[in-house]
């Protein structure tokens, strides 16, 4: 009798310590507002989302500087540019790492697009976009390859989650022409 009350007492603590981590980290709903933020951008100066307010915002997390499937997604970014801007439309990368670090990866990379340095993993966290690339025992918490499409009024149009950097660009530019539609 003991055993099974500890085993449902287990069960109960489980579940809710899984509720509570997963709305701690619950990506934004299509409709609701987008959080606010305000972080260092690859050239340290401070951006938020206010200050793109009437303007659509492809707003893309993603794991790590200098690595190749967030390189390969960042060029499709900065392929589809041009793009990008005839829709009234910017593209704002997110990661853990330090503005200095997306510095170099731009300048390395040819990137002309803002990088933001979530350093202290809040802003991945409000997106629902932190995750734990723990290897060998070593917990790594970066963000997940996740993209919200918000906006000129600062709401969540369109979420893509965990996504496929290679067609990712494509898939936002064709998001965006069915979003625009009157």
């Amino acid at each position: 009798m003991k055993r099974r009350f500890l085993l449902c007492a287990l069960l109960i603590a489980t579940a809710i310590a899984v509720q509570v981590a997963q709305a701690a980290g619950e990506a934004p709903a299509v409709g609701t507002s987008a959080p606010d933020f305000t972080l260092t951008t690859n050239e340290g100066n401070q951006a938020g989302l206010k200050d793109f307010k009437g303007k659509w915002v492809v707003l893309y997390f993603y794991p790590k500087d200098f690595t190749g499937g967030c390189t390969l997604e960042a060029h499709n970014f900065q392929a589809d540019l041009a793009k990008y801007e005839a829709i009234n439309a910017v593209i704002l990368g997110v990661s853990v790492d330090t503005a200095e670090s997306h510095k170099s990866f731009c300048a390395k990379e040819g990137l002309n697009f803002k990088l933001l340095a979530d350093t202290d993993k809040k802003v991945s966290d409000a997106y629902g976009s932190l995750r734990d690339y723990g290897k060998d025992g070593k917990s790594m918490m970066l963000s997940n390859r996740n993209t919200f499409i918000i906006d000129p009024q600062g709401k969540v149009a369109k979420v893509f989650l965990n996504v496929s950097p290679s067609g990712h660009s494509a898939e936002v530019l064709a998001a965006l022409a069915s979003l625009q539609k009157p």
